[in-house]
């Protein structure tokens, strides 16, 4: 869906509101080959063309299938979240209030505002690093295989105490040296 800046400046006094259902399936996993499936993308919100700037804000509700990040078995992740972006011409982008942030607005190329590429932008941006199935959620197993192993931060601790109380084998003998040295001082 995109709306014409033209036809934006109709909706000055009251905002425009949409509730549509997107296919972006496509064009998101051209663009994130990690996506597997994506299901119809509900987005409900409104834009208002204001003087100086366009705003945006809609809720995005959808399901994507993703691959675990430690099994790489499919996982349906659900997104519900909202977006409020700010877009501005380059014009208008000049004449800008100093209040408004340079990093928080879109600048707008052409003469269209497209809702897909926000949206499509905005769920990559969701994706989250590490997506697990119910039972890796719940099993405290990590993975390791042949010299290495993934461990819990608490683990490591653990390990590193372990590590820092245990005398080196090479350095024993030393070890036993000072002893003999500190028991020959006392006599």
């Amino acid at each position: 869906m995109k709306w014409s800046l033209l036809e934006l400046r109709k909706y000055q006094e009251e905002p425009l509101v949409f509730d549509e259902t997107l296919d972006l399936k496509h064009q998101l996993i051209q663009r994130d080959g990690q996506i597997l499936d994506l299901s119809p993308v509900k987005v409900k919100g409104f834009m208002s063309a204001g003087k100086h700037e366009y705003l945006l804000h809609y809720q995005v509700e959808t399901t994507m299938t993703l691959p675990s990040t430690r099994s790489l078995a499919p996982v349906a992740f659900a997104f519900d979240f909202s977006v409020d972006e700010c877009f501005m011409t380059p014009e208008q982008f000049q004449r800008r209030d100093e209040t408004i942030v340079e990093e928080e607005v879109l600048l707008i190329d052409g003469q269209t505002i497209s809702l897909d590429d926000s949206v499509a932008d905005n769920l990559l941006l969701a994706i989250p690093l590490q997506v697990l199935t119910d039972e890796e959620k719940e099993s405290t197993d990590m993975p390791s295989g042949n010299d290495w192993a993934v461990l819990s931060e608490e683990d490591y601790a653990k390990q590193k105490e372990t590590q820092a109380q245990q005398v080196d084998p090479r350095l024993a003998k030393l070890s036993e040296l000072f002893n003999n040295e500190s028991d020959d001082d006392n006599a």
